[in-house]
């Protein structure tokens, strides 16, 4: 990663959403870069601001009262006409410093809800980076693991699926090869067999056809898998033929 990019994660790093190799990455960087700490430093305790902000909703008519009252502000004249003309000016000014106030007001008060829902977002941002790091993690350790087996089988269509199956890890991965994307309003659905009854292990989305997917839930006594191609969200059973069926190696 170029020190260009590294300047343009300091927002990520505040709010703790960034990956695991890029946060060491930009820790190494913070050391030798101090405008990047002071960012860093001033973007942590707006962060902190921000979640201790609430929510609150304006007055309905505070909206229109204060456009109302805009509309009969005139703007203030040239520096010329404010010195030849100083005690007029000095009056607008005033009833100025009341309008604009009244619309930080009525700005605070929306800036509340955009506080609000600021931490939202960088709560979902760390939870979502928390889940694909525990995905990635238990995907490494059934590949990795001493008992795992693989079986590979052709599927429907020309494409060719793999599954590693790990008993000591109690999960399935899938892989296959030359799997078009499925239709529109369809998904691939793998299942698990349990001697004769589908039981579903996840969805395939559809940019995820050439990647390794750790299938949903444990292995148990499951003998074998299938894919088949359902509605969008998933089926609770199967509804079509499966594209293909393999059943789990021997441990």
């Amino acid at each position: 990663m170029s020190t260009a990019e590294l300047h343009t994660l300091t927002g990520a790093y505040a709010l703790h959403a960034l990956p695991e190799d890029e946060r060491l990455s930009f820790e190494r960087h913070l050391g030798a870069c101090e405008a990047c700490a002071q960012e860093v430093r001033e973007l942590s305790a707006t962060a902190a601001r921000l979640g201790l902000a609430v929510s609150a909703t304006a007055p309905p008519a505070m909206r229109a009262r204060v456009l109302r009252e805009i509309t009969t502000v005139r703007q203030e004249p040239p520096s010329q006409g404010r010195i030849s003309r100083a005690g007029a000016a000095q009056g607008r000014a005033g009833r100025w410093t009341a309008y604009a106030l009244a619309a930080c007001v009525a700005a605070a008060a929306a800036l509340g809800g955009v506080a609000v829902w600021q931490n939202q977002v960088a709560q979902d941002a760390r939870q979502e980076a928390r889940q694909a790091r525990e995905h990635n993690t238990q995907l490494s350790r059934v590949l990795a693991a001493p008992d795992a087996r693989t079986v590979s089988a052709a599927l429907e269509g020309g494409a060719r699926g793999t599954v590693v199956v790990s008993q000591s890890e109690n999960r399935a991965v899938f892989a296959a090869s030359g799997l078009a994307r499925p239709p529109g309003g369809k998904v691939y659905q793998l299942w698990f067999d349990d001697g004769g009854t589908m039981r579903s292990a996840g969805l395939v989305e559809a940019s995820d056809t050439d990647e390794a997917v750790l299938m949903d839930g444990p292995v148990d006594r499951a003998s074998g898998m299938g894919i088949t191609v359902e509605p969008a969200g998933g089926s609770a059973r199967p509804t079509t033929q499966p594209l293909g069926l393999m059943g789990f190696p021997a441990a």
